[in-house]
């Protein structure tokens, strides 16, 4: 098995078939369909077949847009692909600006106007109870009809243009090897995950030169996505203040009092965290972690060339320990093989990262991501299939049931890998081959208990200082610098100053806050996990019951249905920290033996 390419012909032939043309010209029709509905009376017939018209429409805009990034993603210079993202950037917009008036109707009617409109047969309207609970929870920072429209229209050119910019310049830099070889940033990125020690400081010094190039370009994207949402935020603050977190909770459905604990508990256990870090070390001969070999693979510790795993043994691995759960995740993995709907081929122009999305219309997931053979690609194999099956199993409910939150999207993802871990570690011969698959496990703890609160710390001192001025590319360096050492203390003697322009993260447009919700997944997902321990075969029923859930809940009602337990209570997190400390006791018992 080659390593594989995306095959898109279940929604479209290509970038010019005619059905793109035609679904377009249906999307117009649509928009024209949901004007026209009288809404100023709260008529229920017409605000009933407006969100089924906005259902249907959606479901097309989302494919054809993903359709586009799959294209844009493979190779970010594409133009006609750009074309088409462009067009379905503005159709989106006129969408949620056609919708408005309906979201308005939907947020102003009484209770009992509600209860009627949800007896409707069709489930795009009768199942639509938590999304308007969701939508009417944020009443007292929603403006005019036409207010909001107008703010929506400017997102295309004004907040989106800014993620646009930092995609074009990201996806066009090139970082110099040792060698000489001029290579993508996302193969430089990339090669940080990889066992190739001698060209990782190289590489990543490459990438600091290469963002120390573009610094101020950088630093004015994130001043203008900052600033723009800090305006937008003070328009809205006519009920109450709006805190510039509020977005983001609201985005994860959960309170600031459960974030607040899931960060403190973090913080009081962050030497777990640093001594994963230092044991990372040992293994590297060194004192100290660098900001180039944290997210690489773990050195032989026999001198024996690191293993470079091909995608079929890879798709084995996963296929093999997904069945452990249960058939069903086992037949998973091979039926996304054999349809085509995982691209993994390396391809010069290629965008960072690895994510998992799918088209509405078919319910097709998709899974992207740069193979590179080191055992890191399979742990990110193994959680983007854990996303595509979260998608999966809920391919039969409506659509508006299934936009879980961040903070819940990970817990297919991160359940995943831990499970393909397990199964590594189990069928592991040696002490060294035991030890390299725990490495993950400190490389997983170092990088949500220590990477992802860096993030966090950084982000909210971003919007703390930007509400009172913008900040130049070196102030950003030196916050960066400052948040860099406070976490990660004495396990790493270089901060990676420039992280804040490298991490794609920072500069999306569409949220904020995009990275603690990986920490709340991984210890979420833990908890998860040691169910899975304790039911034994009765548990992947369960599984599903709770991933189907995911998108018409919030985090505390899905916590407190399936778990029997409160997100606000420490001892929740200590809990699933007491489960990953014990994994870090076995690597280090085996370090020393």
């Amino acid at each position: 098995m080659s390593t594989p390419s995306w095959n898109l012909s279940v929604i479209y032939q290509g970038l010019d078939d005619p059905k793109i043309d035609m679904d377009i010209d249906s999307i117009n029709s649509m928009l024209l369909s949901i004007r026209e509905f009288n809404l100023d009376d709260h008529c229920i017939e017409d605000i009933q077949q407006a969100m089924i018209t906005y259902q249907n429409c959606s479901k097309l805009v989302d494919s054809l847009e993903t359709f586009s990034h799959c294209y844009l993603s493979v190779d970010t210079l594409d133009t006609k692909a750009h074309k088409l993202a462009g067009k379905m950037a503005k159709l989106k917009s006129v969408l949620k600006q056609a919708y408005l008036p309906v979201e308005q109707a939907l947020l102003t009617a009484s209770d009992d106007k509600i209860c009627q409109l949800l007896t409707h047969e069709d489930p795009e309207v009768s199942e639509q109870d938590f999304p308007i609970r969701m939508l009417r929870s944020q009443v007292d920072q929603t403006m005019s009809v036409a207010e909001e429209q107008l703010i929506s229209a400017l997102e295309t050119d004004g907040r989106d243009g800014w993620a646009r910019l930092y995609q074009n310049i990201t996806g066009t830099l090139k970082v110099v090897t040792e060698s000489g070889e001029k290579i993508s940033f996302s193969q430089a990125a990339n090669s940080l995950n990889s066992n190739d020690f001698k060209q990782l400081e190289n590489n990543w010094r490459g990438i600091q030169d290469g963002m120390e190039m573009h610094k101020e370009a950088f630093a004015a994207i994130l001043n203008g996505l900052s600033g723009w949402r800090l305006s937008e935020n003070e328009k809205r603050s006519k009920g109450r203040k709006i805190h510039f977190l509020d977005a983001s909770l609201h985005q994860g459905r959960i309170t600031s009092q459960i974030l607040d604990t899931l960060m403190k508990v973090t913080e009081d256990n962050k030497s777990l965290g640093q001594k994963a870090g230092l044991l990372m070390a040992r293994v590297h001969q060194c004192q100290t972690m660098k900001p180039w070999n944290y997210l690489a693979g773990m050195p032989s510790i026999s001198n024996k060339a690191p293993k470079v795993y091909s995608f079929e043994e890879a798709i084995n691995i996963v296929q093999s320990a997904f069945f452990e759960v249960s058939k069903e995740m086992g037949d998973f993995v091979a039926l996304m093989v054999q349809k085509g709907w995982i691209d993994a081929n390396p391809t010069e122009n290629r965008r960072l990262g690895a994510y998992c999305s799918g088209f509405s219309s078919t319910r097709t997931p998709l899974v992207f991501m740069t193979w590179g053979g080191s055992l890191s690609n399979i742990a990110t194999l193994a959680h983007e299939l854990g996303h595509a099956y979260h998608n999966w199993v809920m391919r039969d409910i409506p659509n508006h049931q299934t936009k879980y939150p961040m903070t819940l999207a990970e817990t297919a993802s991160t359940f995943a890998e831990s499970v393909v871990r397990d199964y590594l570690l189990d069928n592991a011969e040696t002490r060294e081959d035991k030890l390299e698959i725990l490495w993950e496990e400190l490389s997983r703890c170092y990088t949500f208990m220590i990477n992802i609160p860096v993030r966090y710390h950084f982000e909210l001192q971003l919007y703390q200082k930007r509400s009172e001025s913008e900040l130049s590319a070196d102030q950003l360096c030196e916050l960066m610098s400052e948040t860099w050492r406070s976490w990660y203390g004495p396990s790493m003697d270089e901060a990676d100053s420039y992280f804040w322009a490298s991490k794609l993260h920072f500069s999306m447009s569409h949220r904020s806050f995009y990275n603690y919700p990986y920490l709340f997944g991984y210890l979420f997902s833990t908890s998860i996990y040691s169910q899975r321990l304790l039911k034994g075969q009765s548990f992947h029923d369960d599984y599903i019951a709770l991933l189907r859930d995911t998108g018409r809940m919030t985090a505390e009602e899905l916590t407190q249905k399936h778990l029997g337990q409160s997100l606000i209570q420490e001892s929740f997190w200590q809990q699933s920290i007491d489960n990953i400390k014990l994994k870090i006791e076995q690597f280090e018992l085996l370090l020393d033996q």
